[in-house]
């Protein structure tokens, strides 16, 4: 297969599965994705919005129901999985744990036929790229967790394929573990120059290591862009919710002028943004706990408000507090900590507050 590809191109990807009743369900539905050489790109979402099941099918271990599935000017959606020639790094490493971290490492190679010498080289090398010289002869069962992944990341890369596919791999790690990893999984990408698709349900894995994020839901794509454009300017509430977005409240959509919106809920008035075009009448207004400021009593200026606390969880130099609103229950992250039953005042810019259709609308 072409190492020195330019583009991964997704067209109408679909796979439909036949449950116990006997009916077809969608698991993915109509999947147009563009992946450029050297691009890292993350499938983002819950579990069964169809990430997976992307990934698989580019893997060759599921068919297409309908679509294809190119890499530059060959059609690759017909191939087997070992014609493919993509490294895959699973959630449960899947190493063998009777063979050598070296063996481990240099079974896909064996298995396509090279010599024992060249597997020695590559597979030595790979292990370098991954920081684990000098563990050549340890089980897997010697290793901590984060080093087993490493090992199934340099098996991955050791075939040198254009193509890196990850499902999740830092799921059973720990969070210090994760977030070491993170940057070890991003450096070794820069350092191959080939492409990377990466699953995963966790938001700050995918706004730290992405060039772009493809956020699922139910098979079917609601976003697509870099981490600034999903994190600030979500395009629905599905979105907006999964990347942070806790606090989701109705209020009266009062004058639109240049995208921003008056809010009314009552006796109080917000400022907000409009990412699309909205008729009169209740909308959902998204906001972030991390986008609140804590103010002086008596000082907030435009979008300000008292807040009484209801619930604090104290995290040392913040603090993640429920708070009631004259518009409602809040989530508000703020510095240092508080005391359940204080009133607070609290501020949050227009461009924060971002105001889409009606849920269920």
């Amino acid at each position: 297969m072409n190492q020195t590809f330019q583009q991964l191109r997704l067209d109408a990807v679909s796979r439909s599965f036949t449950n116990a009743e006997g009916q077809a369900v969608a698991a993915l539905k109509g999947l147009d994705l563009d992946v450029r050489r050297g691009e890292f790109i993350a499938l983002l979402g819950p579990s069964g919005c169809g990430k997976s099941t992307a990934l698989n099918c580019i893997a060759g271990l599921n068919a297409l129901t309908s679509g294809g599935i190119w890499l530059d000017d060959t059609r690759i959606d017909v191939l087997p999985p070992e014609k493919r020639g993509f490294g895959m790094v699973f959630q449960n490493y899947a190493l063998f744990p009777h063979m050598s971290v070296l063996d481990n490492v240099g079974f896909g190679l064996r298995m396509r036929g090279v010599s024992a010498r060249e597997i020695s080289e590559r597979a030595r090398k790979a292990l370098e790229l991954v920081q684990l010289v000098g563990h050549e002869r340890k089980l897997p069962g010697q290793l901590s967790g984060g080093q087993q992944q490493r090992v199934a990341i340099a098996r991955a890369i050791v075939i040198e394929p254009p193509l890196v596919l990850m499902d999740e791999p830092l799921s059973n790690l720990d969070t210090k573990l994760r977030i070491e990893m993170r940057g070890e999984i991003r450096r070794i990408h820069g350092e191959l120059e080939r492409a990377t698709i990466y699953v995963t349900h966790d938001q700050d894995e995918a706004l730290s290591m992405a060039d772009r994020i493809v956020v699922m839901r139910e098979g079917a794509v609601q976003q697509i862009g870099t981490p600034r454009e999903v994190y600030r300017r979500p395009s629905n509430l599905h979105v907006a919710r999964f990347v942070g977005y806790r606090n989701v409240v109705s209020f009266e959509l009062g004058a639109v002028v240049d995208a921003r919106a008056t809010l009314k809920s009552g006796a109080s008035v917000l400022r907000g943004t409009t990412l699309e075009p909205l008729g009169p009448g209740r909308v959902s207004v998204a906001m972030r706990p991390d986008d609140f400021e804590r103010c002086e009593r008596g000082t907030a200026d435009e979008n300000g408000f008292d807040a009484v606390v209801e619930t604090v969880e104290y995290g040392g130099r913040e603090s993640l507090l429920r708070v009631r609103a004259p518009f409602g229950a809040l989530f508000a992250r703020i510095p240092g900590d508080a005391q359940v039953g204080e009133t607070l005042s609290l501020r949050i810019a227009p461009d924060r507050v971002l105001v889409y259709p009606a849920e269920g609308a």
